[in-house]
């Protein structure tokens, strides 16, 4: 069956709708107010071979918080919908990956379980108009909502641009391993417990 999932979320501060194709090729449609998040919404979709589809709008004349926030949410919320029981996935995933001189690490459990642990020091406080602080709250909202342990570790990178670009490829090659379905499984739950849901 597809892995296949739509989240609508809709607030007074803003209006979400994001679907996501675990099995996809890497298609991202991204229309968003925030420029440089469409940029790493891209980045998770070409590099996690999933197919995103992002629509958002809210009230980023305040700022980009609520949108980012409630497109990180709608995002963690279908990739759990899609997942479903999680039966012979992979589970963990693992990945380093290099932008220049800027070397991130991610590592995340598929385990139901949210918790964040991100050690990033990003230099500049803007990349364009994006609040690099939104960095981590991207992730915080994305694991409240998907049920993901996740840990991120900057190893170099001087370059705010670059550190925040090479963690959006780490996260989306350890999700993709974690999500993808393990032949030996054969449609068994990776966990000594049966389950990866808080259900």
């Amino acid at each position: 069956p597809a892995r296949l999932a739509t989240m609508k979320r809709k607030t007074k501060e803003t209006e979400v709708e994001v679907t996501i194709n675990l099995d996809g090729t890497g298609v991202c449609v991204a229309e968003t107010p925030v420029g440089f998040l469409n940029h790493m919404l891209d980045q998770i979709a070409s590099h996690g071979l999933f197919d995103v589809t992002v629509r958002a709008t809210g009230d980023t004349w305040i700022d980009d918080h609520h949108t980012v926030e409630d497109i990180a949410l709608a995002l963690g919320g279908a990739l759990s919908q899609a997942l479903g029981d999680r039966k012979g996935i992979h589970r963990f995933g693992e990945f380093c990956a290099p932008l220049d001189e800027a070397l991130t690490h991610v590592v995340l459990d598929l385990s139901g379980r949210p918790y964040l642990s991100c050690d990033l020091a990003i230099p500049a406080q803007r990349i364009g108009t994006f609040d690099t602080e939104l960095v981590e709250h991207f992730f915080q909202s994305f694991v409240n909502t998907s049920g993901t342990t996740l840990h991120i570790r900057q190893l170099a990178g001087k370059n705010s641009h670059h550190i925040v670009e090479a963690t959006f490829k780490a996260f989306a090659r350890a999700l993709r391993k974690a999500a993808e379905y393990d032949e030996r499984r054969q449609g068994m739950i990776a966990s000594s417990k049966g389950v990866l849901t808080q259900q």
